[in-house]
């Protein structure tokens, strides 16, 4: 039994997530648990179809067992939601593998890379780009660049393999000692072409958004059967959905309040506050943006706003692993996980998670809000309290 983890979004399921799945199939691992982030995700976005339907289809497509990443966490900087992903892996005690995909395909490459990273993050010329106005992630390659030459400071340039990089810092972080193993990506992250039937899930939502099925060839069956139920029951979400909420609470909220936000800092929150007259979804997020500010930080920082996440939400690890979905052999894997002596628990029900108290009734009671928001942006308003009602069996 050789039990492979990996972290993912599956916004929507799509071929090249298969090519994933099927690589490290051949790898060697015979079971494959996902942490996959929930209704939002880290780019500072809405999924384009809620959890529980992307995790079936994951389930469908190859993946044994679907454990979400608490709200928080896929709210986050790229070095918080790694950690938060990572914690949960290592709860189960039994995982053998990290498996991610990555556009360079090159582990050593990547493990120099996260050398790199280390020492050029404790060195004062870090805060001097940031002061120029570049963001830490620009900074952080300029810096790389200078210090350790163009191919490893391309590396930083390239989401996939930005994301490997946190990825192999957080098992250092947390002390996960398991073996990484990396899948060259064959499609440029948000690319509008598709090579083959391998496709960027940012184009495949685009072409949902046309609401054709031109994207049909691109996703495998049934993340296409799951993408066109959702859409003929109004169920596709649209962050630009959520406009008027967004401006409400820009508008209502305190400077205490934006100022205490995650990743508010160095002034950005009189940038936040100086936007709350802006009259549309786009003005405002422009009226925040900088050079220094990427538009998915603003984004998260928006939807931090709107569903009340906090700094300290994020400060410890996850208290539980929230299962969305499982096959028998994702059984398997919860048995291995028992008689390893598991560290968190994990369950299907969020209400069975809420009753532990403490720390998972405060992350029970987020997801739920979460999830309240996340309704309202899709196109035919959902009830609030799917979370809650949402009946989770084996997927055969």
């Amino acid at each position: 039994m050789k039990i492979s983890g990996i972290i993912c979004e599956y916004n929507p399921f799509h071929n090249g997530h298969l090519y994933h799945i099927n690589e490290t199939r051949r790898n060697g691992a015979t079971h494959i648990v996902a942490v996959m982030s929930g209704n939002f995700v880290q780019r500072g976005d809405v999924a384009v179809i809620n959890k529980f339907e992307r995790a079936k289809a994951a389930v469908r497509c190859g993946v044994d067992l679907v454990i979400e990443l608490p709200v928080a966490y896929c709210l986050s900087s790229a070095e918080t939601y790694a950690k938060g992903a990572m914690y949960i892996l290592k709860g189960l005690g039994c995982v053998d593998e990290l498996s991610f995909g990555s556009e360079c395909g090159d582990l050593s490459l990547l493990t120099a890379a996260v050398k790199a990273s280390y020492a050029c993050a404790r060195k004062p010329e870090l805060e001097d780009l940031m002061k120029l106005g570049n963001s830490y992630p620009k900074a952080l390659q300029i810096l790389v660049r200078q210090n350790y030459g163009d191919e490893i400071g391309m590396l930083f340039s390239q989401p996939n393999n930005t994301l490997a990089i946190e990825y192999l810092k957080a098992m250092i972080a947390v002390k996960l000692k398991i073996q990484p193993f990396t899948v060259k990506r064959n499609e440029l992250h948000d690319a509008m072409m598709p090579s083959g039937k391998i496709a960027s899930a940012s184009l495949i939502r685009q072409l949902m958004e046309s609401q054709t099925d031109d994207y049909d060839d691109l996703v495998p069956e049934d993340s296409s059967e799951a993408i066109s139920a959702c859409a003929a029951a109004g169920m596709v979400a649209r962050f630009e959905h959520l406009e008027r909420i967004l401006l409400y609470k820009l508008r209502t909220a305190s400077a205490e309040e934006i100022s205490g936000l995650p990743e508010v800092g160095q002034g950005l929150e009189n940038k936040i506050l100086s936007a709350r007259n802006e009259t549309s979804l786009e003005s405002m997020l422009l009226a925040m943006k900088s050079k220094r500010y990427t538009m998915a930080r603003i984004r998260r920082i928006l939807l931090d706003l709107l569903i009340g996440i906090r700094p300290k939400d994020t400060d410890a690890p996850p208290p539980y692993g929230r299962i969305l979905a499982l096959s028998e052999r994702g059984r398997d894997i919860l048995s291995a996980a028992k008689q390893a002596g598991t560290t968190l628990p994990y369950a299907t029900s969020l209400a069975k998670l809420a009753e532990l108290g403490g720390a998972c009734k405060e992350c029970s009671d987020l997801e739920a809000r979460a999830t309240a928001v996340y309704s309202l942006a899709q196109r035919t308003i959902q009830p609030a309290d799917a979370d809650y009602k949402q009946m989770i069996g084996l997927i055969k």
